[in-house]
This record gives C-alpha cells, structure tokens and sequence, in this order.
C-alpha cells in the first residue's frame, strides 16, 4: 500500500544504495509499506519520518508553514491558517499511516530541517518556527521523538528508510545551486497566497 499528496513525488531505482526511491519535494508526503527509500533535501522546511517499528510501514513529509507579517486586524485570520497548514500536513501524514494498518500508539518520529539558509527567511527565522511547530506536534499527540537534527545554519539531505526506521542525513554546509533555495521561496509564496485546500480523514485513538 502507498499513498502520496499533490503531485506524486518522483520514483526510482538508486544505484548506490540498490533500493527503490522515492524524493519528496516541498509539500510532498509518501507513505508506503513495501522496502523503500524515502529521499528529501531540506533547507529551511522541516520533515517528519514517521514509522511503526513492528509493521515496517512509515512516511515522510517535507512542509514549511505559512509565515507572513501579521497586523493586530489579521492575527487571528494568519494564526488560524498557519496551524490549519500545520495540522494539515501532520494529520494527512498520520491518518494515512493509519490507513495502512499502523496502531497510533507504536508511531516513532525522526524529524530533521528548519535550517537558517534562505536569505529572505533570515529575519523572520522560518527554520525554527518549522522545528518548533513539528517538535509541539508529536509531543501532544504522544509520539516520540527517537532522533532529531533541527535548526542551525545548514540544509540537510534525509535519506529515510522506513522499512527499519534508519534515516541517513547528509548536512550540505555550501549549496552548490540556488535550486532548494528557488524550491522554498516557491513554496512559502503560495502558502501565503490562500489557506490549504483539501479535507482531512480523522480517525479516533
């Protein structure tokens, strides 16, 4: 079983690691129960792999949440999108772990991005609203945290195999090209052009 969001993200084979891949772009989520690698490049965006330990069925997302200057006449209006998106890209994440057959209560999380490397995020710190937001998440849903690199000053390649629940991570010091840069900027400007669309199954602990 597999389930994935927006545009399905890219699919194949990698030679180095002689597994089947997936990459994950910016407001992307895979979920799958067969031998996989799920394979994302954060900047300021933050990913959540989650997994069930007994099944081997695990998923990754790869969101950055909408952030925009607020005046006292839009707080609330922004408040309510920026954890509607939050709770969007979590909650679609875990209900289709569900879906899949996973217990809730055996979820374990690795979580990884919200670097400081976009120049226009800079002053606002993107990153670590991302990190702080995930981190909230799972705390109040329960889940454990087992590993977590968040924040700093460098992007970060994830290579997560959920199979096993074994995440690599790569820390890109120099960006070669402006490409996660252009990625991000993207994506943030649509976050903040509307709210997210779409429902959410819910389902009961």
């Amino acid at each position: 079983m597999e389930s994935c969001n927006f545009e399905a993200p890219i699919s194949y084979f990698d030679r180095k690691f002689e597994i089947d891949a997936v990459k994950i772009l910016p407001g992307q989520y895979f979920v799958t129960t067969q031998e996989k690698m799920l394979v994302t490049v954060l900047g300021s965006c933050v990913a959540a792999c989650l997994y069930d330990p007994q099944t081997g069925a695990g998923g990754m997302n790869h969101f950055m949440l909408p952030s925009v200057n607020k005046t006292v006449v839009e707080l609330e209006q922004v408040e309510c999108m920026i954890t509607k998106y939050g709770v969007h890209a979590m909650e679609i994440l875990i209900n289709d772990l569900v879906k899949a057959g996973v217990d809730k209560q055996r979820i374990k999380a690795k979580v990884f991005g919200g670097g400081k490397v976009v120049p226009s995020f800079v002053q606002q710190d993107v990153g670590r609203f991302n990190a702080e937001f995930v981190t909230q998440f799972l705390h109040t849903e329960g889940i454990e945290i087992l590993a977590s690199d968040l924040c700093d000053v460098y992007a970060r390649k994830i290579y997560f195999f959920p199979a096993t629940g074994k995440v690599l991570m790569k820390r890109i010091h120099e960006l070669n090209n402006a490409t996660i840069i252009e990625r991000e900027s993207k994506h943030r400007w649509e976050l903040t052009q509307q709210a997210p669309s779409g429902s959410v199954d819910m389902f009961e602990d």
